[in-house]
C-alpha cells in the first residue's frame, strides 16, 4: 500500500510539473502570435497615442514576465480575468463551451469504447480470417485519414447527398437531449473513426497474446467455448494494457475535439480557441489551452497510475 501511495505521488508531482512547464511554453507561443488586438479594435485609422493608451488600459504594454506570473497566480486561484475582446469573464465564457466540448467527448467516448472492445474481442476470435483483416483494414484507413477529412466525407455523404443529418451542429444547452445528441452525432462519428482503431487492436494484441497461456490452454482442454474462453478468462487479464490506451485515447478525444468543431462550427472550447487566436485575445487563448493541457495530462496520469497498479513489476521495482 505504501509503495501504491508513493508511486501515485510521483505522478502526481511529475504532473503537476509538466503542467508548470507547458504553462511557460503556452504564455510564450501566444507572444510570438502575429497581429495587435487594439489596433484590430481601434481600426486603421487609430493614432499611435490612442494604441498606446489603450494597450495601457487593457494593461498589455506591461513585460511578458510579468504579466505571466500574474496570470498564473490568476489561474492558481481560479481568476481568469477577463477577454481583451469583449470585457467578459473568461470563466463565464469556458464554463459554457467547455461543457459542450466535455460533452461531445462523453458521447465519442459512449461509442468508440464499446464498439472498440467489441471489435477486439471478435477479431482475436476470428483472427486471421475475413472478419479480422476486414476490421483491421477500415480502422487502420480511417485513422489514416486527417479528421477534417473524414468530418467532410460525413458532412458530403450524410448531410449533403443523404439529409439525414445536420451539417453544422449548432446545439445549445436549452436544446433536449435527443436533440443534443442528434446534431452531435456525426462530430461523435468523426471523432470514432479516428481513435477506435488504436483501442481495438490493443484489445485484440493484449487477448490474443493470453491465448498462449497455460491457463487459457487448459480451459481450451477442457472443452470450454472459445467466446467464453475470452470473455471470462482471457479478457480479465488483459485489463491493464487495454484500459491505458483507453484511458490516452479519451485524452485525446478531448483534446484532438479542436479540428472537429471548427469544421462543424460546434460551440465548443476549441471553437472558442481559434476564435480567440484569430482576434489575438491571449487571456482566453491562455485559459483555453491551460485547460486542454490539464485535461490531457491528467487523463495521462490516470492512463499511467492504472498501468502502474495493474502491473507489480513496475508497482515493486527491484
Amino acid at each position: 500500500m505504501f509503495n501504491l501511495v508513493k508511486v501515485v505521488a510521483q505522478r502526481i508531482a511529475l504532473g503537476l510539473l509538466t503542467l508548470f512547464i507547458v504553462s511557460i511554453f503556452i504564455a510564450f507561443v501566444v507572444e510570438l502570435l502575429p497581429g495587435d488586438i487594439t489596433q484590430a479594435i481601434l481600426g486603421q485609422s487609430a493614432t499611435p497615442e490612442t494604441v498606446a493608451a489603450f494597450r495601457a488600459e487593457l494593461g498589455i504594454d506591461r513585460p511578458a514576465p510579468e504579466r505571466y506570473f500574474e496570470w498564473l497566480k490568476g489561474m492558481l486561484t481560479g481568476d481568469m480575468g477577463k477577454s481583451l475582446a469583449n470585457k467578459r469573464e473568461i470563466s463565464e465564457l469556458v464554463g459554457r463551451r467547455l461543457s459542450n466540448t466535455l460533452f461531445l467527448g462523453g458521447f465519442a467516448a459512449a461509442i468508440a469504447v464499446p464498439l472498440s472492445l467489441i471489435l477486439g474481442v471478435l477479431a482475436a476470435l476470428y483472427r486471421n480470417s475475413w472478419f479480422d483483416r476486414s476490421v483491421n483494414s477500415f480502422t487502420l484507413t480511417s485513422i489514416s485519414f486527417p479528421e477534417f477529412f473524414v468530418a467532410y466525407i460525413l458532412i458530403l455523404f450524410l448531410s449533403v447527398k443523404a439529409g439525414w443529418f445536420p451539417g453544422i451542429s449548432n446545439i445549445s444547452k436549452d436544446l433536449p437531449l435527443g436533440d443534443r445528441l442528434f446534431r452531435s452525432l456525426l462530430p461523435a462519428a468523426t471523432l470514432t473513426l479516428v481513435v477506435v482503431a488504436h483501442m481495438m487492436r490493443m484489445t485484440r494484441a493484449a487477448i490474443i497474446n493470453l491465448l498462449s497461456s497455460p491457463y487459457i490452454e487448459m480451459a481450451q482442454l477442457k472443452g470450454v467455448r472459445p467466446i467464453r474462453v475470452i470473455l471470462y478468462h482471457a479478457l480479465p487479464n488483459a485489463w491493464g494494457p487495454v484500459v491505458n490506451v483507453i484511458a490516452l485515447n479519451l485524452a485525446y478525444l478531448v483534446v484532438g475535439v479542436v479540428v472537429v468543431e471548427v469544421v462543424f462550427v460546434y460551440p465548443g472550447l476549441g471553437q472558442l480557441l481559434v476564435d480567440s487566436v484569430s482576434k489575438r485575445d491571449v487571456p482566453v487563448v491562455q485559459a483555453c489551452s491551460m485547460i486542454f493541457a490539464g485535461v490531457y495530462i491528467l487523463l495521462n496520469l490516470f492512463a499511467d497510475i492504472i498501468s502502474v497498479v495493474t502491473n507489480p513489476r513496475l508497482l515493486h521495482p527491484r
